[in-house]
């Protein structure tokens, strides 16, 4: 893709010999992958300091004008040693990951399964509470409700795959097959996600849309997902 060989050039001209690794992960890094939505670029470089930051500003402002999200900032040092801080998210990367640039800091590194059932609860409990907080200051507004959702949807069906995964369930990374095994393990409607990855597909719903409904709705589908993520504890 001409953007990332774009960033990397860049990221190149920025740091030098500094540059360690440009890695490519999550959605976009997937065989086949055509959903370009979400690029997620982790730059390691030999040390972050002060001088790095300045340094890559002019490369990360242009990134975040094209509509990305900022490439994630980690010194080598932080990339060997956080797998257990953030095991959700290196397990991610371990499966889908592209490298762009320099070395593979990502292939050897190891994921305890205790950290990674306890972090990942952490994660679905704090982005629920973050969305209960978010709806309370817009319940009565339509508009500003729905796009809540919409913009957290993707997020809880990344989490969700990773509760399938947690539980060694496997299961595809496309997220409505994500969508469709959660309904089936968890024995729940998960018509929520569906609905609401519809509309991000810009599809027009079945039946006219209440977001209060929707909202509520949705809201439990995400609590019988960290129910299930709680219960991996008592299995183990």
């Amino acid at each position: 893709m001409d953007e990332l060989r774009e960033l990397v050039g860049k990221l190149e001209n920025a740091f030098h010999d500094r540059l360690v690794s440009v890695i490519l992960y999550g959605s976009a890094a997937a065989d086949g992958a055509t959903d370009y939505s979400d690029l997620n670029v982790l730059c390691v470089l030999k040390h972050v300091t002060p001088r790095e930051i300045a340094d890559g500003e002019p490369v990360v402002r242009w990134w975040r004008g094209r509509g990305h999200i900022s490439p994630l900032m980690m010194s080598e040092e932080e990339a060997h040693n956080s797998a257990d801080s953030f095991p959700v998210e290196f397990t991610d990367m371990q499966e889908r990951r592209k490298v762009l640039y320099g070395v593979d800091v990502i292939a050897d590194l190891q994921v305890d399964p205790k950290y990674y059932r306890v972090h990942l609860e952490h994660e679905l409990r704090a982005k629920l509470f973050r969305l209960r907080q978010q709806a309370a200051g817009v319940l009565s507004d339509d508009a500003a409700l729905l796009k809540l959702c919409l913009d957290s949807v993707t997020t809880f069906c990344f989490l969700g795959r990773h509760a399938l995964a947690a539980a060694h369930i496997e299961v595809a990374h496309e997220r409505r097959t994500v969508v469709e095994r959660l309904a089936k393990v968890l024995r729940a409607d998960m018509s929520p996600f569906t609905t609401l990855l519809d509309l991000r597909e810009r599809k027009e719903p079945n039946t006219p849309l209440d977001p209060a409904t929707l909202f509520a709705d949705y809201l439990e589908c995400v609590r019988k997902m960290v129910e299930f993520v709680d219960g991996l504890e008592q299995k183990s």
